[in-house]
């Protein structure tokens, strides 16, 4: 996160309130609700998203800024694998938006995981700063990992392994202005 002064911060999400920061936050979506959410001009929500929270910073004790919000897009990506789940009508794709969200519209859960939150505000599409987006190329890890998804939660290892083979695949980093192509695909 910054602070209103444009420098990196030491402030936690308590103290955030008081300055008006807004916070960089990872929503994981489906093809499908990205589709939706820029032919509304807004992500819905309430929605789970993740960011760099107190909690995850003492989860990772020693990762710098960097380290830490790859590691909140990498939990809002095993996120969206489990929409991919519930919604198997969906392109085979995970998908991570990055928004700046008001701190006034989130409330941290980190009983759920240390990077999680509820995003309680819809959040337009002019405060996304990119998307992150499976290659179609990598459709037939994200179905299985996609169907194995549930299983790896509950501890199987065979599903972990089959979910891990998700997370080999990077996601693709695209600017706002790219959407419209990304979604004719």
């Amino acid at each position: 996160m910054e602070s209103a002064t444009g420098g990196a911060d030491t402030f936690g999400v308590e103290q955030i309130a008081e300055i008006g920061v807004w916070m960089r936050v990872y929503l994981p979506l489906t093809f499908g609700q990205l589709r939706s959410a820029v032919a509304a001009g807004t992500v819905s929500a309430p929605r789970i998203g993740f960011a760099v929270t107190p909690a995850l910073r003492e989860w990772y004790v020693s990762g710098d800024a960097e380290a830490l919000e790859y590691a909140a897009m990498t939990d809002a990506a095993a996120e969206s694998l489990r929409l991919l789940a519930a919604d198997p009508d969906s392109p085979a794709r995970r998908v991570v938006v990055a928004a700046d969200v008001a701190d006034g519209s989130v409330r941290l859960t980190p009983d759920r995981h240390p990077a999680a939150l509820v995003v309680s505000a819809a959040v337009p599409i002019a405060d996304v700063a990119s998307v992150h987006v499976d290659d179609p190329a990598a459709a037939a890890d994200i179905t299985l990992a996609a169907v194995a998804v549930a299983g790896a939660q509950a501890g199987d290892p065979d599903a972990a392994f089959v979910v891990a083979g998700a997370e080999d695949h990077e996601l693709q980093w695209y600017a706002v202005q790219e959407l419209t192509d990304l979604l004719a695909d």
